[in-house]
């Protein structure tokens, strides 16, 4: 079969045992990989109601079919499990080297169920599969444990995805890393893992994958390149030169970015205090060399070298926009040097930024609002924008000590510990929300509810890049369906096959699909196109509605719909239509708008969901 390795692991970590199974064309085709491929896997092979540690309950590590073939920006695998926060659907992508690899090493995907009796990584050497005793790692940083586990192999390329002691410590927060600060880190993923023991996945290999076209595959990116370099060259120069966080300054003046825990504006800080937080600032301060992910042209990373009295580091990566805008203006912290270190902290431990800084920031808020006392803060003065103290909690959470321990479990379950502060929460079905206000961009209101992994801006819809519209345009509710569902089938496709988010701007229209053709040698029209991404947005969906979800409890916090609205801003005044936008969503795809349950007549329509209509009807 040409594009895949055509392999897939099971592992059984409580017998330590495996099964290899062919990757049927069929379900390539109608499926492709990425979260669209393990949502199909683990709907047919992990029982509905299945507790999210138990035994029984699945993770999966699912590349996409453009990892390790050279296709430009096709190397973001994805990771897949239940949420412990939501108790639904999750899946988190990452970026670097490990997709790749994992390819290299004989297998599409991974997937893991069982719990080991002690701490153990798997270890395949290409297409051998070996467990090994991991108690010397358990408690160790995750560069620690790379460090560790290269040492031992004699082998400083291997692909390695793993969890440090927040995914020990089974925290919703943790995240599950790669190439020492790449994450797969929303919804919990790293609990999951941690709930089984299991410390790391190692992969190295030269299997080889077989292309349909290659030449039709160099000549795509050829065309990729030169898109880059002209019809996007302001936005590809942008992120090439200075990553995401190129974007920090125009996100806060524009009222994309969230200031003081989403209930404040630009005027809440100066321009000098946002000025110091944008990635030009301090690239010029400590930007070491430039950090690209598999076959990406845009290289968006850097390593840094921080060079400051108080937090030095050597070899971090640089904070995304995400990172820059929960420790920083989000806290209205303007200290460069306590962004960096905040950063480090979550890449050594292994959490998520975007829920460990919301998490810090709703604190923040409900303690300067007298909800909370110092001493039941372990005496961290946690005042706006002190950086000390926003070092300090941190630290608190990544040591699991007093109040830290609490929150590691992230905002909605701390809020629910002390039963106070759930006015300030801002999170989607408990996902503290990223970087990006549907205040501004009123679609991510969609988005953010009603994704299968809510709170995710990296979903599709009317995408972020709606809000740069007119206010008649992006605050006009009456018919935005069909671009809502255009907007999740082209992202449901960018992730399935293994794209980078990115891809959105950085592949000419059509492209994505275009990159399947030449390299499984799938052919898709318009309808099998729509169909694809339908049928990938439908099984995760399905996921959840097997669990018993219903359109009522997927949830977001007033706040940051508008309600009540800001009164100054670039958003003074507005409150989200977020009913609408979901109606409309919901009556384009032909389900029903109570519950959201697509028809039995609409699932055969889409075709390749079999399994959903016999769990449904």
């Amino acid at each position: 079969m040409y594009g895949y390795i055509g392999k897939l692991l099971f592992v059984d970590l409580t017998n330590r045992t495996y099964e290899v199974r062919e990757l049927d064309e069929k379900t390539a085709r109608d499926y492709v990989g990425g979260p669209s491929l393990g949502a199909k896997i683990l709907f047919d092979e992990m029982p509905a109601h299945t507790d999210v540690f138990a035994p029984e309950s699945m993770l999966g590590f699912v590349s996409g079919p453009t990892n390790g073939t050279g296709a430009l920006m096709g190397g973001r695998y994805t990771v897949v499990s239940k949420s412990p926060v939501t108790g639904g659907w999750n899946d988190a992508n990452s970026g670097g080297n490990f997709g790749p690899i994992l390819r290299k090493s004989g297998y599409d995907a991974v997937f893991f169920k069982g719990i080991s009796d002690k701490p153990v990584y798997v270890f395949i050497d290409d297409g051998k599969v070996e467990f090994r005793d991991a108690s010397a790692l358990w408690g160790l940083t995750t560069v620690e444990t790379e460090e560790a586990i290269k040492k031992e192999l004699n082998d400083k390329n291997l692909g390695i995805a793993l969890i440090g002691p927040a995914g020990e410590r089974l925290s919703n927060m943790a995240a599950i890393m790669n190439d020492s600060h790449r994450a797969a880190a929303r919804g919990g993923t790293g609990a999951v893992m941690g709930s089984k023991k299991l410390k790391a996945l190692v992969c190295r290999g030269n299997h080889k994958i077989e292309i349909k076209d290659r030449a039709r595959l160099v000549e795509l990116n050829k065309e990729t390149v030169n898109w880059e370099k002209s019809a996007v060259a302001p936005v590809f120069e942008l992120f090439t030169n200075y990553g995401t966080g190129g974007t920090y300054e125009s996100g806060i003046y524009s009222g994309d970015t969230s200031v003081k825990n989403w209930a404040g504006t630009h005027l809440d800080l100066t321009d000098e205090q946002i000025k110091a937080l944008t990635s030009p600032a301090m690239d010029k301060l400590y930007k070491k060399k430039k950090f690209a992910c598999n076959a990406c042209p845009v290289g968006c990373g850097a390593i840094y070298d921080v060079v400051g009295k108080r937090w030095p580091h050597e070899d971090t990566g640089r904070p995304e926009y995400e990172t820059l805008g929960m420790f920083g203006s989000q806290m209205l912290n303007s200290d460069a040097e306590a962004v960096n270190h905040c950063n480090w902290l979550a890449n050594q431990y292994g959490f998520d930024t975007i829920a460990l800084g919301g998490t810090i920031a709703w604190l923040m808020e409900c303690y300067n609002n007298g909800l909370f006392t110092i001493d039941e803060l372990d005496g961290i003065d946690l005042k706006w924008g002190s950086a000390e103290a926003i070092v300090a909690m941190t630290q608190r959470v990544c040591d699991f000590k007093g109040i830290g321990a609490i929150l590691a479990q992230g905002s909605r379950a701390a809020a629910r510990h002390f039963n106070r502060g759930f006015e300030s929460l801002v999170t989607a079905s408990g996902i503290e929300i990223p970087q990006h206000d549907p205040r501004w961009s009123p679609g991510l209101s969609r988005t953010y509810q009603f994704d299968p992994t809510p709170g995710r801006h990296v979903k599709g819809g009317l995408s972020i890049h709606y809000g740069n519209n007119p206010p008649e345009v992006k605050y006009d509710y009456s018919d935005t369906g069909k671009r809502d569902l255009d907007g999740v089938i082209n992202q449901e496709i960018i992730n399935a096959a293994g794209f980078c988010m990115m891809a959105d701007f950085g592949l000419p229209p059509g492209c994505h699909v275009k990159y399947l053709e030449a390299i499984a040698g799938f052919t898709y029209n318009e309808e099998d196109t729509n169909k694809l991404g339908i049928r990938s947005y439908t099984i995760r969906h399905a996921f959840n509605l097997r669990e018993g979800f219903r359109r009522k409890d997927f949830d977001i916090s007033d706040r940051i719909i508008g309600k009540p609205p800001l009164k100054e801003g670039p958003t003074a005044g507005i409150t989200v239509d977020d009913v609408k936008l979901a109606d409309n969503f919901f009556k384009e795809l032909g389900w029903d708008l109570e519950t959201a349950v697509p028809p039995k007549a609409v699932l055969e329509s889409v075709g390749g969901l079999e399994a959903v209509i016999k769990a449904l009807y």
